[in-house]
Formats: C-alpha cells, structure tokens, sequence
C-alpha cells in the first residue's frame, strides 16, 4: 500500500476506535425512575398511573422510595427523558426523582484453572498443619471452641447461587433468596448459565456443609446462607440499594465482591438510592444492631489503581477487605489504601463449586473477604 494511504488507514482506525469507546462508556439511561413521595400507596400509584408509569413498589426497605417503570420510554437509551421528569417533579407530594442509569459494575473474579476433573473428595475439615490451611488464622482452632457461624445468616449480592449444590443445599436459606433481575421472589439459579459461578464460589468459601464428602466445607460451615442475583443484568442505583436493603432484620452480613472498574482510570462509588440503604441498615439492620457489609477491595494494584478510588470501599459503612500472601507480604494485584480495616490471606489453590462439581481455583482478590466474613460470622453473634 502506498504511505499516505496507510496513514489514512491508520487515522480512520484510531478514530473508529475513539468513537466506539466514547460509545461504550456513553452514559445509559433506563426506563426506571427512583422516586420519593410523601403520601399513601393509593397517592403514590394515582401519580405513577397519571404519568405513564407502572409502580414497581418500594425500593427494599427504604421508606417513601419508590421504582417507577415508564411505559413509553426506551428501556436502554443515550437520551434521557426530561419530560416526564420535568412533568412529574410538579407534583407536590414528590420530594424526589432520578431517572436510572446503567452503572458499570465488575466481579471481582477468581481465575479458575482448566482441570474439572478434580476428586471431589477433598478434606472436610483441614487442621492448623494440613496443606491449604492459614494457621495465623486458627479457623480449626476457632471450630474446636464451638465458633462455626451457628445462627448468622449471610448474604451473597453476586450473579446468584446454586443453591441445589450438595454443598450449598443444608445451608440455604430459600426465602432469603430475591431475583432482581427476573423480579421473581425465589432465587432458582440452578443451571442458567456455565458463567454464573461466582456467587457460588463466593458462598461455598463461607458457608459449604461440612461432613458430606463433596468439594469443600466452609469456613463458617454452620451458618444460613442465601444469594441476591443482581449482577446479571443492568446494575442501577436501585438494583444496589435493593440488594443492600433486602431484609435486613433477617440477614445479619451482606457479602459483595464486585465495584467498580479496576483500571486505574475509574473513580466510582455508590448512587444516592445506595448511600441511604448502607446508612439505614447500619442504624437500623439486625434489629437496631447494625447490619454488617463486607467489601473485597479492588484487584487493580498492576495498574496503578488505587482503592480510595472504589466509593464503596472507602465508605464509612462498609468494612473493606485487602489481601494478604501466605508469607505476610501484599500480592501484586493489592490495592492499598487508608479505608482498608483488615487484611486475609488469599491463600493457595483450592478446591470450590461450580456447577455440583470441584475445580482448581487460584487465589483471587475475592477469596480474603468471605475469609474476613467468617470472621465475622463467629463473632457477629457474641460481639456485635
């Protein structure tokens, strides 16, 4: 090719390329609307019904906060829909609205090898000196005391669980399971898809059966455990604050590794909807105790991210979780910041659950948090 064409070529590439990630990080508006109004139930579906909106009901456990589904508006669109924002603020009982936009939410993912043949008979209970064990940690000591997470309930805000695993199945709590993006009031996740492995993983580290001869037994093998499936469709404002005030009298930890963008270019954090939820449920959650919400702090340390950068991390209400390697030392993956309140190992490889069978998983940026959260399943109980 002669040079000024190839330099065309190259010009023309590198300005597609802008506008396609100009397009991709363009901001999506939905056709959901977050919306306070100060009145009864009846006044609330009058003004949706006035409007062009379905009342989807209230927002989890936020009071006067409402999800309003406009029926004439795209369901995914660059534009958002100013007129009917600007019609339905004139109301006097609306206090406050905000039409939802996608947020950009990442699985703080765990590298799963190739191998799915592993024997599913691995070791049900490892002592201080077995292979795979953390001994600064004690967790056999902290079970020969009687500490197994017996009466707490735990909460996994993922992709969803497979709650029919014969290592989830004695622990699952089915009516703590919610579907936000089926809307559906049980969370039936069996075999939807081979990617929804995360949330499974996630609680079979915290809360798999012990004595079954299957993959693994959990570090707080006794406790309740149950799934939020919200991460498997548009991540909003209100799918969070949903998920995060999904109630909070009956589950006692909300378990999350996900946030924002670990790129190092990325400076995020929770919406309004989900600032209130974690602020309410730390007054007001297990019955005026606080409901606990543990955080796994971002994998981006190799590219210069930073997690003073990840608002749900340096939240007040949130107890973010770094990582730690067997000999003490931060991994490279580690982001490290002042908001961090602890550190767990992120260990070695191990066995977990995907799909009713075992795999080699490698350490992982989310594995030291539901480390953490057995810490706080046995304690949760008789400290907090």
């Amino acid at each position: 090719l002669h040079p000024v064409n190839c330099a065309a070529m190259v010009r023309f590439s590198a300005l597609w390329t802008g506008i396609l990630l100009q397009f991709c990080r363009a901001t999506i508006f939905t056709n959901d609307w977050a919306i306070r109004i100060r009145g009864d139930p009846e006044s609330v579906n009058r003004i949706a019904e006035r409007y062009g909106f379905t009342n989807m009901g209230q927002i989890g456990d936020l009071k006067s906060y409402y999800s309003f589904r406009h029926r004439e508006t795209a369901k995914r669109s660059t534009v958002s829909n100013k007129e009917v924002a600007v019609s339905v603020a004139k109301e006097t009982k609306v206090e406050w609205l905000q039409q939802q936009v996608v947020q950009r939410r990442v699985k703080r993912n765990s590298r799963v090898g190739s191998n799915l043949n592993v024997s599913p008979f691995a070791p049900q209970h490892c002592s201080d000196e077995s292979k795979g064990c953390q001994s600064c940690m004690n967790i056999a000591g902290a079970w020969r005391r009687g500490y197994t997470g017996k009466g707490v309930v735990v909460s996994v805000l993922d992709d969803g669980i497979e709650r029919e695993h014969p290592d989830l199945k004695p622990n699952y709590v089915s009516a703590q399971g919610w579907d936000t993006v089926l809307g559906k009031g049980t969370l039936i996740i069996s075999y939807l898809a081979e990617l929804l492995v995360h949330g499974t993983q996630c609680a079979g580290m915290v809360a798999a059966a012990a004595n079954n001869s299957h993959c693994t037994v959990g570090v707080s093998f006794q406790a309740r455990i149950g799934g939020i499936r919200m991460l498997d469709g548009d991540v909003t404002d209100i799918v969070e604050a949903r998920s995060l005030s999904f109630r909070p009298q009956h589950i006692d930890i909300y378990l999350a590794s996900w946030g924002p963008e670990d790129d190092g270019a990325t400076l995020d954090g929770p919406g309004p909807l989900t600032r209130l939820a974690l602020q309410n449920g730390i007054k007001t959650g297990r019955n005026g105790r606080g409901s606990v919400f543990v955080w796994a702090s971002g994998y981006g340390g190799r590219r210069g991210d930073h997690c003073s950068c990840d608002g749900y991390c340096s939240s007040i209400y949130t107890v973010s979780i770094g990582s730690s390697t067997r000999r003490g030392s931060p991994p490279d993956y580690l982001e490290q910041c002042s908001s961090t309140l602890a550190t767990a190992y992120t260990g070695g490889e191990k066995e977990e659950m995907v799909r009713r069978v075992c795999v080699v998983v490698f350490p992982s940026s989310e594995s030291r948090s539901q480390m953490t959260t057995f810490i706080l399943v046995l304690h949760s109980l008789e400290v907090f």
